[in-house]
């Protein structure tokens, strides 16, 4: 055998991006570190403001440095000694009566409550945000390093993009999410090593940390369903399951009531800020009150999108990559939910820098981000304090001064930021279809690589596509 050919086989064997990418990203983590940890510092000054006046409602939406960290150490017991979902807790004006929040992520907000026992009664509520904030920090860096790994090649500029983006700044603090983050990062590095078991478990971890992870199980099913691999697929699978029923069980079976509180205030949640439907509702949209009709819309409507995202995986003209599909996944749950929080951006930033690694569309995203970031808080502002709030020429004199509007900002105003995310969302989400459908100006494969997050998916051939059956009738009809 020739030294190409064994060439050649090594690089199918690693992946087609080789180990080349990867072992220059040992070379690359301190680096990516370290510039991650200084934007988590830069994001935690952010805060500083607002921790000086341990978080005075007024004083976090006037300087934009909201957290739910250190309101909910009081609000959900953990200052009393309460574990979540064994112990409950009283609440005013709220039927909340447990910790609102998938296993893991309780888990974790319990871990930062031990942790700052140690200090002084006095003194706890600001340990418990400081240190939960050092934890989400080296989350963060978990997550840069886990997709920059995931990346290939590319890397540098993957794990750049996202541990310099302003979203990671702002809104790293604001709640638990980055724990999913990381944990789903993690899972794409270890499929992308072709190691489906423990990718299963990362994500099956994730799952239990928050909701939305779960999503990712069907674009691995269906890409593995077109590539043919049953294997990788059913490890993975087994891995997610596994890991999910290990942080679960136990609180299901000693916990049950505590346990599904996350479930149903899902359910029973209305319209929220930042969703799509808090907009139409302020436009005529009738029936958006009935928290069953609103959550059979935004099912609908995702599971709607979710059927035209299948059909163009199986039926693309090549092979999509998996973050695409995981992308737009998400986006599609996102873009009809009836919640979306500021710090959601975090669950789309790894995905979208490596669906589509190109900065002008990145930027612009990035742009409508931080335009929302600070609308909701200077909205919720002026519906605090009940003024009208400032109108679009006295908000943008305000931002051009450096300055918060006074008194906020008015509805129409929130809503054009609302929008400002929303549209640009949809137009990255709008460009990584393009890509799909013209594979040859994708900017990942224009290097000449495959699929370097795919693991056994990254080279792999077709074994079902819809592409395939329709060619032969098309030959038929061409015969005709």
């Amino acid at each position: 055998m020739s030294s190409s050919e064994r060439l050649g086989m090594s690089t199918a064997d690693t992946g087609s991006d080789g180990a080349d990418g990867r072992g220059r990203l040992v070379r690359l983590v301190p680096v990516l570190t370290g510039v991650t940890a200084l934007v988590c510092a830069l994001g935690w000054l952010q805060k500083q403001p607002c921790a000086t006046t341990k978080f005075d409602f007024l004083k976090t939406t006037t300087r934009a440095c909201y957290t739910d960290v250190y309101p909910l150490y009081y609000v959900r017991g953990l200052n009393d000694g309460k574990v979540p979902y064994f112990d409950s807790f009283d609440t005013a004006g709220s039927d909340i009566h447990h910790v609102e929040y998938p296993v893991l992520s309780g888990g974790f907000m319990q871990v930062a409550a031990w942790l700052v026992r140690p200090f002084g009664v006095d003194d706890r509520g600001m340990a418990f945000y400081h240190v939960t904030a050092l934890l989400l920090a080296l989350l963060a860096i978990a997550a840069v390093l886990a997709t920059a790994y995931a990346a290939g090649r590319n890397s540098l500029r993957v794990g750049l993009m996202v541990a310099l983006s302003p979203a990671l700044l702002l809104t790293a603090y604001i709640n638990w999410d980055l724990l999913a983050v990381a944990l789903s990062a993690l899972a794409l590095a270890a499929w992308s090593a072709r190691r489906p078991a423990l990718a299963g478990a990362m994500l099956g971890f994730a799952i239990a940390a928050k909701f939305y992870p779960l999503l990712f199980l069907g674009p691995l099913v269906l890409l593995c369903v077109r590539a043919g691999q049953w294997r990788a697929m059913g490890r993975m699978l087994a891995g997610s399951a596994s890991a999910w029923l290990l942080v679960n069980l136990p609180v299901m079976l000693f916990a049950w009531d505590g346990w599904k509180e996350f479930y149903t205030f899902s359910q029973k949640r209305g319209v929220d800020w930042g969703s799509i439907f808090f907009f139409l509702q302020d436009h005529g949209m009738k029936g958006l009150d009935d928290t069953d009709h609103l959550n059979r819309l935004g099912t609908g409507t995702f599971l709607v999108l979710a059927a035209g995202i299948a059909v163009l995986t199986l039926a693309a003209p090549r092979r999509p990559r998996l973050p695409q599909v995981m992308f737009l996944v998400l986006v599609a749950f996102m873009l009809p939910n009836k919640v979306w929080s500021p710090q959601y951006v975090l669950w789309l930033l790894p995905l979208a820098v490596l669906a589509r690694p190109k900065l002008p569309a990145f930027l612009l995203w990035q742009l409508g981000e931080v335009v929302y970031f600070f609308g909701i808080w200077w909205y919720l502002l002026s519906v605090s304090s009940q003024v009208p709030g400032s109108d679009l020429g006295a908000t943008v004199s305000a931002v051009f001064s450096l300055d918060a509007p006074e008194g906020g900002i008015s509805h129409d105003v929130y809503g054009i930021a609302l929008l400002a995310r929303f549209v640009t969302v949809l137009l990255l989400a709008s460009l990584v279809v393009w890509d799909i459908l013209r594979p040859s100006g994708d900017p990942v494969r224009a290097d000449g690589v495959d699929d370097p997050a795919g693991g056994f998916l990254d080279g792999a051939q077709d074994v079902i596509s819809l592409g395939r059956w329709r060619a032969p009738r098309r030959e038929a009809v061409a015969a005709l």
